[in-house]
């Protein structure tokens, strides 16, 4: 497994951010969706990686460089790809990758229900916990927010 920035210029890493927007609109009640469109990640202080086997794509990530702390943003490992350690190759990567810049936190955002079940799952064996409010952001019935000391 190969985990390289992207531009987001390949038609692979596209298809699985759109699904992964699409399917976040759907999950999430109006008004709690937090997901970042491509002209979103395209953000001067957003990077995205791409995990690849290959010529064949496993997982994406993105970090949003705030202030004082690393978000990530667009964790999503590939329909095909599930089960088989992307996402945690690719959580791994982007800590590793904020403690690199000079992070000492990183912090998450996500919902609640089936289809986030295996991203918290993910995030809590890592060692996240619940925060406070943060980069506008409330914790609520469906948003959670989460950090980390790297």
């Amino acid at each position: 497994m190969e985990i390289r920035r992207t531009d987001l210029s390949e038609t692979d890493v596209v298809a699985l951010l759109t699904l992964h927007h699409e399917e976040m609109v759907e999950s999430s009640p109006p008004g709690t969706c937090h997901v970042l469109d491509l002209s979103g990640l395209q953000s001067a202080e957003v990077t995205v990686f791409a995990a690849w086997a290959g010529d064949r794509l496993l997982s994406i990530g993105a970090l949003k460089s705030h202030e004082d702390f690393a978000e990530v943003k667009s964790m999503r490992a590939h329909p095909d790809a599930r089960g088989t350690g992307a996402g945690r190759a690719m959580l791994t990567h982007l800590i590793d990758h904020a403690r690199g810049q000079g992070f000492r936190t990183v912090k998450l955002e996500t919902g609640s229900g089936p289809v986030f079940e295996a991203a918290l799952g993910l995030y809590k064996a890592f060692g996240f916990t619940p925060c406070e409010a943060f980069a506008g952001y409330t914790p609520g019935e469906f948003n959670q927010l989460f950090s980390l000391e790297i």
